[in-house]
């Protein structure tokens, strides 16, 4: 018989001689525990027998790990009052830390009786419990080590899809392709060791589901963003534990390599009011997510996924501050980049970032020591929140993404905005007490063109995923050069090959932290789609032979790489405004024209061609013998230009760190130097170059 359990711990908690199971309801009338054997039937059924500050708790003496259960929740059944209990449901508990069985697009699944869609009121009396998953008893485990803890001015992110990453690559078995245990393949993580980069930042892992609409027509999510179990590893990437997970993430913290969660809190697969009852919607629907305040059977829509998560609940930021302490202390992880962040700090007023949540997770012991990284906008009122994140957090800049497309497109008038972002968007971020750390800086992510696809396509070409072309952005700041898609054209070729280049070296040499997307630095495409969400196909998966078919622009990625990681003028920890000056008179920074001189505003506003200058003023950076100024040039023109070079001082002379044009002569660079037209080129200034510093130009 079930006994009285306790409050303390939510979810179902193992002590060796049985299972306290707990949930949250404070709008509950009972809460019944339902158990099922292995094939997924029903064999017990107890209802939890006390209620104390709305969790509602019980203890089941000789209950295992391994055990298979779920809740059935009573309460009114009320849309219009935005309750929406009912038992014949089975819910999943919102602490469930493994998942059993696959999800069905039934009518059961539904709360309502969907034979009367004109009524949202219908209340479906039909047993959802065999096509929905259920949750699993898990015992306790050994907690992993902490991982590298790689500083934020170090860091250098690479955003990679477990399922994708792994599914074409060929030193990978079969039997491991899309799954964890792919990703912590030896030939996989020699490769990303040896491409320099510290940060894994997994797309979405947490278990999801496929959406109706795409499952009718044959597609399914993919990408991942459509989370039902905030702690449960996606079941689709497991082979036989969910240790798999933290075997991956210790196979990675051992190749020195951290691991970042892309992780989905703003909502649930649950959707609208017209949305399936799997969990959170039938144990208290009002408590998780936010209702429309003159109608509470719709939802609030601020994430366009349908629903959004109630953070003004002190219940709703308890389970997502657990949820993320489970995934750092017993799974190892070292940050999280969270979807949609503005969601995080909503308020029925807009969004504060001041909100109840960001002040718990900035004090929590566990989770004020790892990475967070915003996504900073959502769709609802005043969502672009970029630079308005607290002081701990860093964010994605899509700004400085369109800014570097813009520029090296050649837009008009656009180097004084690129200026800006090369130097950390210091007045987006400072103001907070950021340094550059704060921009994740990158040209390329999951979420639109690959890097090889913004100069191969101007318009989208989405037509698979069943949308009409109508999904994804339609302004990519993207360019062909004259074709759309491949071409046998060399003279095309060449130049696409060497703007990727260009753009890639613009990420590695700005200030900022870096992030690059998986597969760039081999010209992945993914055939001009930029919202590839629901392919889950070799559309979608990485494709690896352009290890093969371009292996110097990989060796000029990890070139790039070291530079950056080497020079620390690339990566300062604070932002560089020109207030300290060396012995000749140059400043931190300086931007300079063709003549070697402070660009003058004409050639700000009418230019093609600009150098910045970074100055190691009061050369405590490096020693006296290594490396004084940095000067990176830049001409998005096609005509190439003779770029003079300042005397740094007295003793020294420029070399070559790394050109994306072919043909420069490697060694001392004299006082001028002829940049090819759209090319970039990275000169460090210095009495002799140190060894680890050789030409990178390929």
């Amino acid at each position: 018989m079930i006994q009285r359990g306790s409050q303390a711990s939510q979810g179902a908690t193992w002590d060796g001689d049985g299972v306290n199971f707990a949930l949250f309801s404070e709008n509950a009338e009972a809460v019944e525990l339902c158990l099922f054997d292995p094939a997924g039937f029903e064999t017990k059924r107890y209802e939890l027998p006390e209620c104390t500050d709305g969790v509602w708790a019980g203890y089941l003496p000789d209950c295992a790990p391994g055990q298979l259960y779920g809740y059935r929740v009573r309460g009114p059944y009320e849309p219009a009052a935005g309750l929406r209990f009912n038992p014949n449901k089975l819910l999943l508990d919102p602490y469930a830390k493994a998942l059993a069985g696959e999800f069905c697009w039934r009518p059961e699944v539904y709360g309502f009786d969907p034979d009367r869609p004109d009524n949202p009121a219908a209340f479906s009396s039909t047993d959802s419990a065999p096509f929905v998953p259920k949750a699993v008893v898990i015992g306790e485990r050994a907690r992993p080590g902490r991982g590298p803890q790689i500083p934020w001015a170090e860091t250098i992110l690479y955003e990679a899809h477990v399922r994708g990453y792994t599914m074409r690559h060929p030193a990978v078995p079969a039997a491991e392709r899309g799954k964890f245990a792919g990703m912590r393949n030896r030939e996989v993580l020699a490769y990303l060791k040896s491409l320099g980069v510290t940060s894994i930042e997994l797309m979405p892992v947490q278990a999801f589901l496929d959406e109706k609409f795409l499952c009718d027509k044959g597609l399914r999510n993919y990408w991942g963003y459509n989370t039902i179990g905030f702690f449960a590893p996606e079941p689709r990437y497991l082979g036989a534990s969910i240790d798999e997970f933290r075997d991956m993430v210790e196979t990675i913290h051992d190749a020195g390599l951290e691991v970042v969660l892309d992780v989905v809190y703003n909502h649930t697969a649950e959707g609208n009011q017209e949305g399936p009852t799997i969990c959170f919607r039938g144990i208290d629907n009002p408590t998780y997510y936010r209702l429309m305040p003159h109608d509470s059977s719709e939802y609030v829509n601020d994430t366009g996924c349908g629903n959004t998560t109630n953070f003004d609940h002190a219940q709703v930021r308890r389970l997502v501050l657990d949820s993320l302490r489970y995934w750092v202390t017993d799974m190892g992880v070292d940050g999280f980049r969270f979807d949609l962040a503005p969601i995080l700090g909503r308020t029925p007023a807009g969004y504060d970032r001041e909100h109840a949540f960001f002040a718990e997770l900035e004090t929590d012991p566990v989770l004020s020591r790892v990475k967070l990284i915003a996504e900073p906008w959502d769709v609802g009122p005043g969502g672009y929140q970029l630079g308005n994140f607290p002081s701990s957090w860093a964010e994605w800049n899509d700004h400085y993404r369109d800014t570097v497309r813009q520029f090296w497109r050649g837009d008009a008038h656009r180097m004084g905005e690129f200026a800006n972002v090369y130097l950390g968007s210091a007045e987006r971020f400072e103001a907070s007490n950021r340094g550059p750390w704060a921009t994740v800086n990158y040209i390329a992510s999951h979420d639109g063109f690959t890097l090889a696809d913004i100069v191969a396509y101007e318009q989208r070409h989405n037509e698979a995923n069943g949308e009409e072309n109508r999904d994804g952005h339609q302004h990519n700041h993207s360019h062909n050069y004259g074709i759309e898609g491949p071409t046998d054209d060399p003279a095309i070729n060449v130049l696409r090959r060497q703007q990727r280049l260009n753009m890639l070296a613009t990420v590695l040499l700005s200030q900022g932290s870096p992030m690059l997307l998986a597969g760039d630095e081999l010209g992945n495409s993914q055939a001009g789609n930029n919202n590839a969400y629901p392919q889950d196909n070799e559309t979608g998966w990485l494709d690896w032979s352009g290890l093969r078919a371009d292996p110097d622009f990989q060796h000029q990625a990890r070139a790039l790489i070291q530079l950056r990681r080497e020079i620390v003028l690339l990566h300062q920890t604070h932002h560089l405004h020109g207030n300290h000056h060396n012995a000749a008179g140059f400043s931190d920074i300086e931007w300079l024209g063709e003549d070697g001189e402070r660009l003058s505003a004409d050639a700000w506003q009418q230019g093609h061609t600009l150098s910045v200058l970074l100055c190691d003023t009061e050369r405590e950076i490096y020693p006296r013998d290594a490396i004084q100024a940095v000067a990176v040039l830049f001409n998005t023109a096609a005509e190439p230009a003779l770029m003079q070079l300042p005397r740094i001082a007295e003793k020294g002379e420029w070399h070559l760190g790394f050109a994306t044009q072919v043909g420069v002569p490697v060694g001392p660079v004299s006082d001028s130097i002829e940049l090819g037209g759209h090319s970039l080129m990275c000169l460090l200034f210095a009495e002799s170059l140190p060894k680890s510093l050789a030409p990178r130009q390929l």
